[in-house]
Protein backbone atom coordinates (compact mmCIF):
# COMPACT_ATOMS: atom_id res chain seq x y z
CA UNK A 1 0.00 0.00 0.00
CA UNK A 2 2.99 2.71 0.38
CA UNK A 3 4.09 2.47 -3.04
CA UNK A 4 0.63 3.47 -3.96
CA UNK A 5 0.42 5.87 -1.74
CA UNK A 6 3.82 7.86 -2.32
CA UNK A 7 3.23 7.71 -6.11
CA UNK A 8 -0.34 9.37 -5.86
CA UNK A 9 1.18 11.75 -3.57
CA UNK A 10 4.25 12.32 -6.30
CA UNK A 11 1.52 12.72 -8.98
CA UNK A 12 -0.55 15.36 -6.84
CA UNK A 13 2.59 17.56 -5.86
CA UNK A 14 3.40 17.27 -9.86
CA UNK A 15 -0.16 18.38 -10.76
CA UNK A 16 -0.06 20.99 -8.37
CA UNK A 17 3.16 23.09 -9.05
CA UNK A 18 2.09 22.46 -13.03
CA UNK A 19 -0.91 24.42 -12.08
CA UNK A 20 0.62 26.66 -10.01
CA UNK A 21 3.07 27.54 -13.06
CA UNK A 22 0.21 29.54 -15.12
CA UNK A 23 -3.36 29.07 -13.82
CA UNK A 24 -2.45 30.52 -10.27
CA UNK A 25 0.48 32.26 -10.71
CA UNK A 26 -0.60 34.68 -12.97
CA UNK A 27 -4.35 35.04 -11.69
CA UNK A 28 -5.25 38.06 -9.95
CA UNK A 29 -8.72 39.03 -7.42
CA UNK A 30 -9.66 42.52 -7.10
CA UNK A 31 -12.59 44.11 -5.04
CA UNK A 32 -13.81 47.29 -6.27
CA UNK A 33 -15.74 49.03 -3.02
CA UNK A 34 -18.50 51.60 -4.68
CA UNK A 35 -20.60 53.96 -3.29
CA UNK A 36 -23.30 55.31 -5.36
CA UNK A 37 -25.89 58.24 -5.03
CA UNK A 38 -28.30 58.93 -7.68
CA UNK A 39 -30.93 61.86 -7.55
CA UNK A 40 -33.12 62.47 -10.53
CA UNK A 41 -35.51 65.20 -10.82
CA UNK A 42 -38.29 65.49 -13.43
CA UNK A 43 -39.73 68.77 -14.48
CA UNK A 44 -41.89 67.79 -17.10
CA UNK A 45 -45.35 65.88 -16.12
CA UNK A 46 -44.81 62.65 -14.32
CA UNK A 47 -46.27 60.30 -11.32
CA UNK A 48 -42.56 60.18 -10.47
CA UNK A 49 -41.34 63.24 -10.44
CA UNK A 50 -38.37 62.63 -7.80
CA UNK A 51 -36.51 59.71 -8.05
CA UNK A 52 -33.53 58.96 -5.43
CA UNK A 53 -31.13 56.30 -4.11
CA UNK A 54 -28.37 55.49 -2.68
CA UNK A 55 -26.49 52.42 -2.29
CA UNK A 56 -23.59 50.50 -1.97
CA UNK A 57 -21.59 47.94 -3.82
CA UNK A 58 -18.85 45.19 -3.94
CA UNK A 59 -17.15 43.73 -6.87
CA UNK A 60 -14.98 41.00 -7.05
CA UNK A 61 -13.38 39.80 -10.47
CA UNK A 62 -11.21 36.60 -10.58
CA UNK A 63 -8.77 36.48 -13.68
CA UNK A 64 -6.78 33.21 -13.40
CA UNK A 65 -3.84 32.44 -15.74
CA UNK A 66 -3.41 30.00 -17.86
CA UNK A 67 -1.96 26.04 -17.56
CA UNK A 68 0.85 25.07 -19.48
CA UNK A 69 0.69 23.35 -23.13
CA UNK A 70 -0.24 24.02 -26.25
CA UNK A 71 -4.22 24.88 -25.23
CA UNK A 72 -4.06 26.61 -22.06
CA UNK A 73 -7.41 26.53 -19.42
CA UNK A 74 -8.26 28.99 -17.54
CA UNK A 75 -11.23 30.87 -15.91
CA UNK A 76 -12.76 34.14 -15.08
CA UNK A 77 -15.04 34.93 -12.45
CA UNK A 78 -17.42 37.64 -10.98
CA UNK A 79 -19.19 38.19 -7.81
CA UNK A 80 -21.29 41.06 -6.78
CA UNK A 81 -23.29 42.20 -3.88
CA UNK A 82 -25.12 45.46 -3.37
CA UNK A 83 -26.81 46.91 -0.09
CA UNK A 84 -29.34 49.74 -0.24
CA UNK A 85 -28.92 52.44 1.63
CA UNK A 86 -31.59 54.82 1.26
CA UNK A 87 -34.40 54.81 -1.37
CA UNK A 88 -37.64 54.32 -0.14
CA UNK A 89 -41.49 53.85 -1.91
CA UNK A 90 -42.33 56.98 -3.89
CA UNK A 91 -37.96 57.56 -5.10
CA UNK A 92 -37.44 54.41 -6.46
CA UNK A 93 -36.29 53.33 -9.71
CA UNK A 94 -33.13 55.06 -10.21
CA UNK A 95 -31.66 51.72 -12.12
CA UNK A 96 -29.32 51.07 -8.97
CA UNK A 97 -31.67 48.82 -7.12
CA UNK A 98 -34.42 45.70 -8.37
CA UNK A 99 -37.90 46.66 -7.27
CA UNK A 100 -39.84 44.78 -5.22
CA UNK A 101 -43.83 43.99 -6.09
CA UNK A 102 -44.46 47.09 -4.21
CA UNK A 103 -42.52 49.47 -6.29
CA UNK A 104 -39.99 49.60 -3.42
CA UNK A 105 -36.12 48.99 -3.90
CA UNK A 106 -35.05 45.84 -2.22
CA UNK A 107 -32.55 45.69 0.85
CA UNK A 108 -30.13 43.85 -0.80
CA UNK A 109 -29.26 41.98 -3.99
CA UNK A 110 -26.13 39.85 -5.40
CA UNK A 111 -25.02 37.99 -8.49
CA UNK A 112 -22.07 35.63 -9.48
CA UNK A 113 -20.84 34.54 -12.91
CA UNK A 114 -17.90 33.11 -14.81
CA UNK A 115 -16.46 32.16 -17.81
CA UNK A 116 -13.92 29.15 -19.16
CA UNK A 117 -11.36 30.45 -21.36
CA UNK A 118 -8.98 28.24 -23.68
CA UNK A 119 -5.86 29.75 -25.25
CA UNK A 120 -4.07 28.54 -28.08
CA UNK A 121 -0.92 31.26 -29.22
CA UNK A 122 -2.15 34.39 -28.88
CA UNK A 123 -6.15 33.40 -29.53
CA UNK A 124 -8.12 33.23 -26.86
CA UNK A 125 -12.14 31.47 -26.45
CA UNK A 126 -14.15 32.44 -23.43
CA UNK A 127 -17.42 30.23 -22.64
CA UNK A 128 -20.01 31.62 -20.05
CA UNK A 129 -20.84 35.31 -18.59
CA UNK A 130 -19.01 38.09 -18.75
CA UNK A 131 -18.06 41.87 -20.27
CA UNK A 132 -17.99 42.69 -23.55
CA UNK A 133 -16.79 45.40 -25.48
CA UNK A 134 -17.36 46.50 -29.25
CA UNK A 135 -18.72 49.00 -30.90
CA UNK A 136 -21.50 46.89 -31.87
CA UNK A 137 -21.81 45.01 -28.86
CA UNK A 138 -21.01 46.42 -25.60
CA UNK A 139 -22.24 45.69 -21.61
CA UNK A 140 -22.38 48.62 -19.71
CA UNK A 141 -20.83 49.81 -16.20
CA UNK A 142 -22.88 52.86 -15.74
CA UNK A 143 -24.50 52.28 -11.99
CA UNK A 144 -24.18 49.65 -8.97
CA UNK A 145 -23.11 46.75 -10.83
CA UNK A 146 -22.05 45.98 -14.29
CA UNK A 147 -23.76 44.24 -16.92
CA UNK A 148 -22.92 40.89 -18.37
CA UNK A 149 -23.56 38.81 -20.85
CA UNK A 150 -23.40 35.16 -21.54
CA UNK A 151 -22.29 33.23 -24.85
CA UNK A 152 -18.81 33.23 -26.62
CA UNK A 153 -15.99 35.14 -27.54
CA UNK A 154 -12.99 34.85 -29.67
CA UNK A 155 -10.53 37.07 -28.95
CA UNK A 156 -6.98 36.89 -31.10
CA UNK A 157 -4.09 39.33 -31.21
CA UNK A 158 -2.16 37.20 -33.41
CA UNK A 159 -1.15 39.98 -35.70
CA UNK A 160 0.69 42.49 -33.99
CA UNK A 161 -1.37 45.24 -36.16
CA UNK A 162 -4.95 43.48 -35.66
CA UNK A 163 -6.88 43.04 -33.10
CA UNK A 164 -10.24 40.66 -34.12
CA UNK A 165 -13.21 39.13 -32.06
CA UNK A 166 -15.94 37.35 -32.99
CA UNK A 167 -19.10 36.77 -30.31
CA UNK A 168 -22.25 34.94 -30.09
CA UNK A 169 -24.30 36.10 -26.66
CA UNK A 170 -27.95 34.87 -25.66
CA UNK A 171 -28.85 36.24 -22.41
CA UNK A 172 -27.99 39.29 -20.14
CA UNK A 173 -27.82 40.31 -16.91
CA UNK A 174 -28.98 44.22 -16.86
CA UNK A 175 -27.54 46.47 -14.35
CA UNK A 176 -29.97 45.81 -11.27
CA UNK A 177 -30.60 42.14 -12.17
CA UNK A 178 -29.40 39.07 -9.82
CA UNK A 179 -29.18 36.67 -13.11
CA UNK A 180 -29.14 37.17 -16.89
CA UNK A 181 -32.29 36.51 -19.40
CA UNK A 182 -32.70 36.81 -23.03
CA UNK A 183 -34.18 40.08 -22.91
CA UNK A 184 -32.12 42.58 -23.38
CA UNK A 185 -34.42 46.26 -25.02
CA UNK A 186 -33.36 48.78 -27.14
CA UNK A 187 -35.55 51.52 -27.96
CA UNK A 188 -37.80 49.05 -30.32
CA UNK A 189 -35.66 46.13 -30.69
CA UNK A 190 -35.06 42.99 -28.35
CA UNK A 191 -33.20 39.66 -28.23
CA UNK A 192 -35.70 37.92 -26.86
CA UNK A 193 -36.39 36.07 -30.27
CA UNK A 194 -32.94 35.08 -30.83
CA UNK A 195 -29.09 35.93 -30.18
CA UNK A 196 -26.64 38.69 -31.37
CA UNK A 197 -23.95 37.64 -33.35
CA UNK A 198 -20.83 40.07 -34.10
CA UNK A 199 -17.28 39.73 -35.92
CA UNK A 200 -14.93 42.12 -36.43
CA UNK A 201 -11.22 43.68 -35.76
CA UNK A 202 -9.62 46.87 -34.41
CA UNK A 203 -6.58 48.00 -36.99
CA UNK A 204 -3.09 49.65 -35.44
CA UNK A 205 -4.82 49.67 -32.22
CA UNK A 206 -2.76 51.98 -29.39
CA UNK A 207 -1.22 53.98 -32.25
CA UNK A 208 -1.55 57.29 -33.58
CA UNK A 209 -3.37 56.56 -36.78
CA UNK A 210 -5.75 53.32 -36.74
CA UNK A 211 -9.45 52.11 -37.53
CA UNK A 212 -11.91 49.69 -36.90
CA UNK A 213 -14.23 47.18 -38.57
CA UNK A 214 -17.24 45.15 -37.39
CA UNK A 215 -20.72 43.64 -38.67
CA UNK A 216 -23.40 42.42 -36.17
CA UNK A 217 -26.49 40.72 -36.88
CA UNK A 218 -29.52 40.52 -34.27
CA UNK A 219 -31.37 37.59 -35.37
CA UNK A 220 -34.72 37.91 -37.31
CA UNK A 221 -34.24 41.78 -36.68
CA UNK A 222 -31.34 43.44 -38.36
CA UNK A 223 -27.86 43.37 -39.45
CA UNK A 224 -25.17 46.31 -38.86
CA UNK A 225 -22.18 47.45 -39.95
CA UNK A 226 -19.91 49.67 -37.76
CA UNK A 227 -16.57 51.84 -39.22
CA UNK A 228 -13.97 53.93 -37.61
CA UNK A 229 -11.04 55.77 -38.38
CA UNK A 230 -8.77 57.77 -36.34
CA UNK A 231 -6.04 59.87 -36.00
CA UNK A 232 -4.15 61.98 -33.12
CA UNK A 233 -0.74 64.13 -32.87
CA UNK A 234 0.58 65.97 -29.97
CA UNK A 235 -2.17 68.50 -29.76
CA UNK A 236 -4.70 67.56 -32.21
CA UNK A 237 -7.50 64.44 -32.57
CA UNK A 238 -9.60 63.25 -35.06
CA UNK A 239 -12.59 60.61 -35.00
CA UNK A 240 -14.83 59.55 -37.40
CA UNK A 241 -17.30 56.92 -37.13
CA UNK A 242 -20.31 55.26 -39.21
CA UNK A 243 -22.89 52.38 -38.68
CA UNK A 244 -25.39 51.26 -41.45
CA UNK A 245 -28.47 49.34 -39.55
CA UNK A 246 -30.67 47.18 -42.73
CA UNK A 247 -33.48 44.75 -41.09
CA UNK A 248 -33.13 41.21 -41.26
CA UNK A 249 -35.07 38.04 -41.32
CA UNK A 250 -38.33 38.24 -40.16
CA UNK A 251 -37.55 41.78 -39.19
CA UNK A 252 -39.51 41.60 -35.84
CA UNK A 253 -38.93 45.55 -35.34
CA UNK A 254 -40.45 45.94 -38.81
CA UNK A 255 -38.39 47.67 -41.75
CA UNK A 256 -35.02 49.69 -41.16
CA UNK A 257 -32.58 51.34 -42.95
CA UNK A 258 -30.60 53.27 -41.05
CA UNK A 259 -27.26 55.72 -41.79
CA UNK A 260 -25.75 56.84 -38.75
CA UNK A 261 -22.42 59.12 -38.29
CA UNK A 262 -20.83 61.26 -36.73
CA UNK A 263 -16.77 63.15 -36.71
CA UNK A 264 -15.40 64.73 -33.45
CA UNK A 265 -12.14 66.52 -33.83
CA UNK A 266 -10.50 67.44 -30.29
CA UNK A 267 -7.60 70.52 -29.58
CA UNK A 268 -5.45 70.14 -26.92
CA UNK A 269 -2.94 72.60 -25.50
CA UNK A 270 -1.50 72.52 -21.87
CA UNK A 271 -3.84 71.19 -19.25
CA UNK A 272 -7.28 71.69 -21.75
CA UNK A 273 -8.44 70.71 -24.75
CA UNK A 274 -11.33 71.39 -26.63
CA UNK A 275 -13.82 69.09 -28.52
CA UNK A 276 -16.22 69.93 -31.09
CA UNK A 277 -18.40 67.04 -32.56
CA UNK A 278 -21.14 66.56 -34.86
CA UNK A 279 -23.43 63.71 -35.53
CA UNK A 280 -26.10 62.55 -38.02
CA UNK A 281 -29.06 59.81 -38.03
CA UNK A 282 -30.51 59.54 -41.75
CA UNK A 283 -33.25 56.99 -42.10
CA UNK A 284 -36.70 57.10 -40.84
CA UNK A 285 -36.16 54.96 -37.68
CA UNK A 286 -33.79 55.88 -34.91
CA UNK A 287 -30.75 54.24 -34.22
CA UNK A 288 -30.94 51.45 -32.35
CA UNK A 289 -28.67 49.14 -30.48
CA UNK A 290 -29.05 46.36 -27.80
CA UNK A 291 -26.47 47.03 -24.82
CA UNK A 292 -26.06 49.58 -22.51
CA UNK A 293 -22.82 51.13 -24.64
CA UNK A 294 -23.49 49.47 -27.81
CA UNK A 295 -23.03 53.18 -29.32
CA UNK A 296 -19.82 54.50 -30.46
CA UNK A 297 -21.43 57.70 -32.06
CA UNK A 298 -19.62 60.55 -30.52
CA UNK A 299 -22.87 62.57 -29.40
CA UNK A 300 -23.90 59.68 -26.76
CA UNK A 301 -23.36 60.89 -23.81
CA UNK A 302 -24.51 61.15 -20.00
CA UNK A 303 -28.03 60.79 -21.04
CA UNK A 304 -29.33 61.38 -24.57
CA UNK A 305 -27.83 59.68 -27.13
CA UNK A 306 -29.16 61.77 -29.85
CA UNK A 307 -30.37 58.96 -32.18
CA UNK A 308 -34.08 60.08 -33.23
CA UNK A 309 -34.96 59.77 -37.08
CA UNK A 310 -33.54 62.85 -39.13
CA UNK A 311 -31.46 63.94 -36.06
CA UNK A 312 -28.40 66.05 -36.34
CA UNK A 313 -26.76 67.39 -33.17
CA UNK A 314 -23.48 69.15 -32.71
CA UNK A 315 -21.20 68.74 -29.54
CA UNK A 316 -19.24 71.53 -27.50
CA UNK A 317 -16.90 69.90 -25.04
CA UNK A 318 -14.35 71.64 -22.59
CA UNK A 319 -11.72 69.72 -20.24
CA UNK A 320 -9.59 70.92 -17.69
CA UNK A 321 -6.89 68.59 -15.57
CA UNK A 322 -5.60 70.88 -12.41
CA UNK A 323 -3.02 68.65 -11.73
CA UNK A 324 -1.25 71.61 -14.03
CA UNK A 325 -2.36 73.87 -10.82
CA UNK A 326 -1.02 72.21 -8.16
CA UNK A 327 -3.98 69.19 -7.42
CA UNK A 328 -2.78 66.12 -9.07
CA UNK A 329 -5.41 63.71 -9.82
CA UNK A 330 -8.44 66.49 -10.21
CA UNK A 331 -9.92 67.12 -13.77
CA UNK A 332 -13.00 68.88 -14.69
CA UNK A 333 -15.42 68.40 -17.79
CA UNK A 334 -18.33 69.97 -18.75
CA UNK A 335 -20.11 69.61 -22.04
CA UNK A 336 -23.54 71.06 -24.29
CA UNK A 337 -25.15 68.87 -26.97
CA UNK A 338 -28.13 70.09 -28.76
CA UNK A 339 -30.24 67.71 -31.29
CA UNK A 340 -32.67 69.07 -33.67
CA UNK A 341 -34.50 67.80 -36.81
CA UNK A 342 -36.18 64.74 -35.35
CA UNK A 343 -38.72 63.50 -37.33
CA UNK A 344 -40.43 59.79 -36.55
CA UNK A 345 -43.79 59.96 -38.17
CA UNK A 346 -42.31 58.10 -41.35
CA UNK A 347 -41.09 55.44 -39.46
CA UNK A 348 -43.09 52.27 -40.88
CA UNK A 349 -46.10 51.74 -39.48
CA UNK A 350 -47.41 48.73 -37.44
CA UNK A 351 -42.90 48.22 -36.88
CA UNK A 352 -41.39 48.72 -33.58
CA UNK A 353 -40.90 52.47 -33.74
CA UNK A 354 -44.62 53.15 -34.60
CA UNK A 355 -46.62 51.03 -33.26
CA UNK A 356 -50.41 50.41 -33.24
CA UNK A 357 -52.40 51.74 -30.09
CA UNK A 358 -55.83 49.94 -29.60
CA UNK A 359 -56.85 52.41 -27.55
CA UNK A 360 -56.45 55.36 -29.87
CA UNK A 361 -56.88 53.04 -32.79
CA UNK A 362 -53.97 55.03 -34.37
CA UNK A 363 -50.56 54.62 -35.06
CA UNK A 364 -48.27 56.07 -32.37
CA UNK A 365 -44.60 56.82 -33.85
CA UNK A 366 -42.16 56.55 -30.47
CA UNK A 367 -41.33 60.52 -32.04
CA UNK A 368 -42.94 63.22 -33.36
CA UNK A 369 -42.33 65.35 -36.02
CA UNK A 370 -39.94 68.49 -35.12
CA UNK A 371 -38.61 67.06 -32.49
CA UNK A 372 -35.39 69.02 -30.66
CA UNK A 373 -33.52 68.40 -27.47
CA UNK A 374 -30.53 69.52 -25.56
CA UNK A 375 -28.04 68.33 -22.91
CA UNK A 376 -25.53 69.82 -20.22
CA UNK A 377 -23.14 67.61 -18.66
CA UNK A 378 -20.66 68.39 -15.83
CA UNK A 379 -18.07 66.82 -14.46
CA UNK A 380 -15.37 66.87 -12.01
CA UNK A 381 -13.82 63.37 -10.81
CA UNK A 382 -10.45 63.34 -8.14
CA UNK A 383 -8.43 60.29 -7.48
CA UNK A 384 -6.21 60.03 -4.25
CA UNK A 385 -2.27 59.96 -5.34
CA UNK A 386 -0.56 58.49 -2.68
CA UNK A 387 -1.17 57.78 1.04
CA UNK A 388 -3.40 55.02 2.23
CA UNK A 389 -6.55 55.93 0.57
CA UNK A 390 -4.27 55.87 -2.65
CA UNK A 391 -6.30 55.38 -5.97
CA UNK A 392 -9.60 56.15 -3.79
CA UNK A 393 -11.47 58.42 -6.64
CA UNK A 394 -14.60 60.71 -6.24
CA UNK A 395 -16.99 61.69 -8.80
CA UNK A 396 -19.55 64.43 -8.99
CA UNK A 397 -21.86 64.63 -11.96
CA UNK A 398 -24.88 66.94 -12.72
CA UNK A 399 -26.30 66.28 -16.14
CA UNK A 400 -29.47 68.21 -17.15
CA UNK A 401 -31.90 67.31 -20.21
CA UNK A 402 -34.82 69.20 -21.92
CA UNK A 403 -36.35 68.48 -24.76
CA UNK A 404 -40.12 69.09 -25.98
CA UNK A 405 -42.90 66.94 -27.17
CA UNK A 406 -42.16 65.24 -30.17
CA UNK A 407 -38.29 64.11 -29.11
CA UNK A 408 -40.05 62.25 -26.50
CA UNK A 409 -37.52 62.61 -23.33
CA UNK A 410 -37.68 64.02 -20.23
CA UNK A 411 -36.76 67.08 -18.77
CA UNK A 412 -34.54 66.10 -16.12
CA UNK A 413 -31.80 67.56 -13.68
CA UNK A 414 -29.71 64.49 -12.36
CA UNK A 415 -26.91 64.36 -9.89
CA UNK A 416 -24.51 61.47 -9.18
CA UNK A 417 -21.94 60.99 -6.34
CA UNK A 418 -19.74 57.95 -6.81
CA UNK A 419 -17.13 57.01 -4.86
CA UNK A 420 -15.08 53.96 -5.75
CA UNK A 421 -12.19 52.23 -3.80
CA UNK A 422 -9.80 49.10 -5.52
CA UNK A 423 -8.36 46.33 -3.14
CA UNK A 424 -5.98 44.28 -4.42
CA UNK A 425 -6.03 40.87 -2.78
Amino acid sequence: MRAPTLLSLLLTGTCNSVLAAGFIEDSSLDVLSRNFYLDNRERSPSNQPHKAEWAQGFIASFVSGFTPGTIGVGLDAHAFVGLKLDGGKGHAGTGLLPLDADGRSERDYSSAGGAVKLRVAKTTLSVGEMTVETPVFDTADKRLQPEYATGLLLDSHEIDALHWQAGHFTAFKNQNASSGHGDFDGYGASTRSGAIDFLGGQFFEGQPLGGALYASQLRDTWRQYYANLHGATANWGLDGNIYRTEDQGRAQAGAIANTAYSLAGKYSFAAQSVTLAYQKINGNTPFDFVGGDSIYLANSIKYADFNGPGERSWQLRYDLNLATFGVPGLKFMTRYVTGRGIDGTHAPQGGAYNPFDADSGEYQPLQGRGGRHWERDIDLHYVVQSGPAKDLSVQLSHVSHRANTAQAGDDIDRVYVVIEYPLKL
